[in-house]
């Protein structure tokens, strides 16, 4: 699919190197094609390597889409550059009276405090409200899937004895459901987390839906309001070293860090990291732009209610 990205963004040249197709706006602008809007609300510490994560991903369909990047207003990055902040990110201020067919939102280094503690939680939840009148579907990513389900549904999150880290198999509820077209029984995902949810609150909410889990590492992907609403507790975006390089930082660091569960070649930390999510991965993103995004929202994004 045609990626159509700011001029100069650097996962331009990184997906390049993967035979990935792209194009800058100034190519874009000379298609005659309504593209798919998507706003992407990167709170992670490494945005350079979030967003090629999710634009790999994204990639995988025929679609055309237009990408904006968001940033917290008045939080600052400590591991991305003010300059690529400057020249590729949004404020909500600056994209608030904007439609768009999609929104993600990432995953956050904020578990270990309560939700009302994170210093911009005011702002994600202002965020949150916004999406619910002026995004067709909106994909939460594993501490903004807590932090989602907390705001809208009351869901609490519970401390782990030790972190979620690995890649584990996960099913699902319905094949049927468009979300999970193509899927194999079972299929596998990284997850990365300090936090869980519980399944037995989930259930005692009727507005949403519990519709994978996995035996080890327990509520994955929840769905609301028809899939104007998807939260997903793991990181079906990491790419192959992800898990490793947050290993090798927690090491590094003398922090209590087990090895990445099912991830190494004989589990052993020295050879290479096996790369097993990557298609169902690719399936998430392409279901849930064609079924929950491509398929419901308006040509006209003015409609979106």
């Amino acid at each position: 699919m045609p990626l159509n990205l700011p001029d100069g963004l650097p996962a331009i040249d990184l997906l390049r190197e993967e035979n990935i197709f792209v194009m800058n706006e100034t190519r874009a602008a000379h298609q005659d094609i309504r593209p798919l809007k998507i706003i992407i609300l990167n709170l992670m510490p490494l945005k350079i390597a979030t967003e090629t994560d999710l634009l790999r991903l994204l990639s995988n369909s025929p679609i055309q889409i237009e990408i904006d990047f968001l940033q917290i207003e008045g939080h600052i990055s400590k591991n991305t550059s003010l300059d690529h902040l400057n020249t590729f990110y949004h404020t909500f201020s600056e994209i608030k009276e904007n439609k768009y067919d999609g929104m993600i939102i990432t995953g956050a280094p904020v578990e270990h405090l309560p939700f009302e503690e994170v210093d911009y939680w005011d702002d994600i939840c202002q965020i949150f409200d916004w999406a619910d009148h002026n995004v067709t579907s909106t994909m939460f990513i594993c501490w903004a899937a807590q932090a989602g389900l907390h705001y809208h549904y009351g869901i609490p999150k519970y401390p782990l004895e030790k972190k979620m880290f690995g890649v584990f198999n996960h099913n699902h509820s319905e094949l049927k459901l468009p979300i999970f077209r193509g899927f194999d029984d079972v299929f596998r995902a990284p997850h990365s987390r300090h936090t869980e949810i519980h399944a037995e609150d989930i259930l005692n909410v009727p507005e949403i839906e519990l519709i994978s889990q996995s035996d080890e590492a327990g509520v994955y992907m929840v769905i609301a309001n028809n899939g104007k609403q998807l939260f997903v507790t793991g990181h079906p975006e990491y790419s192959r070293g992800t898990l490793s390089r947050e290993y090798q930082r927690d090491f590094e660091k003398g922090l209590p860090i087990d090895l990445p569960f099912n991830y190494y070649k004989g589990n052993n930390a020295s050879e290479d990291p096996v790369l097993s999510w990557r298609s169902h991965a690719n399936l998430l993103f392409l279901n849930w732009l064609n079924y929950y995004v491509y398929q419901k929202t308006p040509f006209d994004l003015h409609e979106i209610k």
